[in-house]
């Protein structure tokens, strides 16, 4: 307990560092420069340390020839050197007190090479002699808001309730960029590279007794220890939702994850089985992993799995209730009351008031019919959710859809899942994930994602009693 309180106290100071070396940053625009402009545009509040032997200044700052001699050391070294040249400088931050390196470089276990796999293996043994923490080979490093930390340029300034863990620094920054257009915003996100020191495994339990953390997701290709692995992800998963997107479960998939990051994929049989044995929740594809984080971060924890559909377009309604059976939800049964209330509002022909509630192409046209609607659904106790198809034809009329739904959302405390029609306003969905409501291309996708939670909240309801009895090892 004493070492990983220490490990998770090291990391602490990863995370909130005050000061930074970037060492092999170029003086020109190269790949290695972006990690200095990252930390630049962020507003990174500490002291930044260009290194490099053939420069004085670089974009105004102080530059220093090598780690030896840097003024302090430093919390946090991010090196940028050719893989060949990695040891030397590692072995030269060990020896000036720097307490962690994000070591961008690759060439290491992940070429499948002897030569790669000893240097590795070199790396990590100076961890561990050393005490020196090391967040890589063949990484990204850190994202964290909070701490004005980044490894890329133009990532979002605000932080959120996401952490991450990711095998993939492409997709990190990939997510990062998207965020803003989700209305996702992190906690921090590490991308580990090839885990020669610090692993999934650590990051997970530090994630889980993160407080700034509410919600975990990992980009997996393959874990070091698969024992301890399982046992921080119970840890997580008692605490907090953890998606998991594994990758490297099909032969072509485990091909590319070995030559990524030297990750050994297993099999999707075993990871099903760690997901009901911890309480994760697993997702196949970018897609699907971006619409689980939107509906595990604006969704409360849904209290049933009874759906009301509510739709302009009778097609996408009947594909709706079927994605609904698929995904081991029901349609709401209305009550006498609510059919009322809608039929005061829904035109008479060409619509139907049953669930789903299919109000025509009119709708489009008078906003009123859409909220009504919306708001008689919402109030009907037995609707647990209300999923909404549809939209205006002018940007006035969307606008007072979006605001209204929104209001709607807020007043009745019931979750709202707003729904595009294919082919028109792009930007619909933007006042929503602005508000915290989440915005779906399909209806399918959208019930799928709020099975995940309903499912999510169900287990951890049911769990309760259980992990009150055999309280997580803290």
């Amino acid at each position: 307990m004493a070492q990983k309180n220490k490990t998770l106290e090291q990391m602490d100071s990863l995370f909130h560092p005050k000061s930074v070396a970037v060492v092999g940053v170029p003086r020109g625009m190269k790949m290695g420069k972006l990690f200095l402009m990252a930390l630049r545009d962020q507003g990174f509040p500490g002291t930044i340390y260009p290194v490099n032997p053939e420069a004085q200044e670089i974009d105004g700052l102080r530059a220093y020839p090598s780690v030896s001699a840097l003024p302090e050391p430093v919390d946090l070294a991010i090196l940028l050197v050719p893989h060949h040249k990695s040891l030397p400088v590692l072995k030269e931050c060990a020896q000036r007190g720097i307490r962690g390196v994000v070591l961008f470089t690759a060439g290491f276990g992940e070429t499948g090479t002897q030569h790669g796999k000893v240097l590795e293996s070199q790396l990590a043994a100076l961890a561990r002699e050393s005490g020196m923490r090391i967040i890589g080979p063949n990484c990204m490093g850190i994202y964290a808001p909070g701490s004005g930390l980044s490894f890329f340029p133009e990532l979002p300034k605000e932080a959120g309730p996401i952490g991450m863990i990711s095998q993939s620094g492409s997709l990190g920054n990939i997510l990062g960029r998207l965020a803003h257009k989700k209305g996702l915003r992190f906690s921090k996100v590490v991308s580990i590279g090839n885990q020669c020191d610090l692993t999934a495994s650590d990051f997970m339990e530090y994630l889980a007794l993160d407080p700034d953390t509410r919600l975990i997701t990992a980009y997996v290709e393959g874990v070091r220890d698969g024992r301890r692995f399982l046992e921080t992800l119970r840890l997580a998963c008692r605490r907090k939702p953890v998606l998991l997107w594994k990758v490297g479960l099909t032969p072509e998939g485990a091909r590319a994850a070995m030559s990524h990051t030297g990750s050994l994929g297993g099999s999707g049989e075993i990871w099903k089985a760690v997901a009901a044995q911890t309480g994760a929740t697993l997702v196949e594809g970018f897609e699907a992993w971006v619409d689980a984080l939107m509906s595990f971060a604006f969704l409360d924890r849904p209290t049933g799995a009874g759906v009301a559909i509510l739709s302009g377009p009778g097609g996408l309604a009947v594909a709706a209730a079927e994605a609904c059976g698929k995904e081991g939800l029901k349609l709401a049964g209305l009550s006498e009351a609510t059919r009322k209330k809608l039929s005061q509002v829904v035109p008479p022909t060409g619509t139907s008031l049953m669930n789903p509630v299919d109000v025509g192409l009119t709708a489009s046209f008078d906003m009123r019919i859409y909220v009504e609607s919306a708001r008689a659904l919402a109030l009907d106790p037995g609707v647990d959710v209300v999923l909404v198809i549809g939209m205006g034809f002018s940007q006035e009329a969307n606008r007072q859809y979006a605001q209204a739904m929104i209001q709607l959302r807020t007043e009745t405390g019931k979750p709202f899942l707003m729904v595009n029609i294919p082919g028109f306003d792009p930007e619909m969905g933007k006042p929503f994930l602005e508000a915290g409501v989440p915005f779906f291309e399909t209806a399918e996708r959208a019930l799928k994602s709020y099975g995940l939670v309903w499912k999510d909240s169900l287990l951890r309801r049911v769990n309760q009693s259980n992990w009150a009895s055999c309280p997580a090892q803290d």
